[in-house]
């Protein structure tokens, strides 16, 4: 496809997309929990575990008790002691809920991801400070735990950190799907939210010819989009998302 043909595909995707309907029981997607509560935890906790099967992630965030965030660390534990969720046992869910609990009761995560984020506006810098701050609340270790947060930037740079840009999607940008919580980041500066999905459609419409599936190709696609839209180029995301999913570019062939 020609890049005049790509453009025009994204922009008619991103318009059919932006309705409440692309978020359902029939079309599942962890936002679709995140959006029910509105909180930036809670939001969180739904974009760390939104990995694997979408039916099945919202079957389990839906299962969890997010009040919990607010009880005592004995209620937590006792409350989560059968939940796990693929890579995470219990222990694990427990280690979040209690992290997340002592960061609700210090700051927000807008005001710590922001100490980073403002001094060169970086994404990246953001993500090193609030993940830092989260590691240092709770001492847990163990894989699934660790899998599930991430390592600040700086220890791993090619992770493509999906599930915290898709977070922060859903936190800077406002439309009729990303809830638009956060107001001290640009959504300019956002990174696309990178799944192996994503980078297989990437590749196929030409936006990426990068092989490797690391944060460069976040870095190298973001910067295509952004001659599309340089500010919001990620709001062809969830477009991407489901051009892949539907296999929309098979009918167009």
């Amino acid at each position: 496809m020609r890049e005049s043909e790509v453009f025009k595909l994204l922009e008619c995707e991103v318009v059919k997309r932006d309705v409440v309907s692309e978020l359902s029981i029939a079309k599942p997607d962890p936002l679709l929990v995140a959006r029910e509560y509105r909180d930036e935890y809670i939001a969180l906790i739904c974009a760390l575990f939104a990995y694997g099967n979408a039916r099945l992630i919202v079957k389990f965030l839906q299962s969890l008790d997010f009040s919990l965030l607010t009880k005592s660390e004995e209620e937590i534990k006792r409350k989560f002691q059968k939940h796990y969720y693929r890579f995470q046992n219990s222990r694990d869910v427990i280690g979040l809920f209690i992290m997340l609990r002592r960061a609700k009761s210090e700051d927000s995560l807008e005001n710590i991801f922001s100490q980073g984020y403002r001094l060169e506006n970086s994404i990246l810098d953001g993500l090193y400070a609030l993940i830092s701050w989260l590691e240092n609340l709770y001492d847990y270790k163990s894989r699934g735990y660790h899998f599930l947060i991430g390592r600040p930037p700086v220890h791993n740079t090619t992770s493509t950190y999906k599930r915290w840009n898709m977070f922060l999607r859903w936190m800077v940008r406002k439309d009729s799907l990303d809830m638009g919580l956060w107001h001290s980041v640009e959504k300019k500066d956002l990174l696309i939210p990178l799944d192996t999905h994503t980078f297989k459609v990437a590749q196929k419409l030409g936006l990426l010819k990068r092989k490797s599936y690391d944060l460069k190709a976040v870095i190298l696609l973001t910067q295509t989009l952004k001659q599309f839209d340089v500010d919001d180029p990620v709001k062809y995301d969830f477009a991407l998302y489901r051009i892949g999913q539907e296999k929309i570019l098979a009918t167009l062939k």
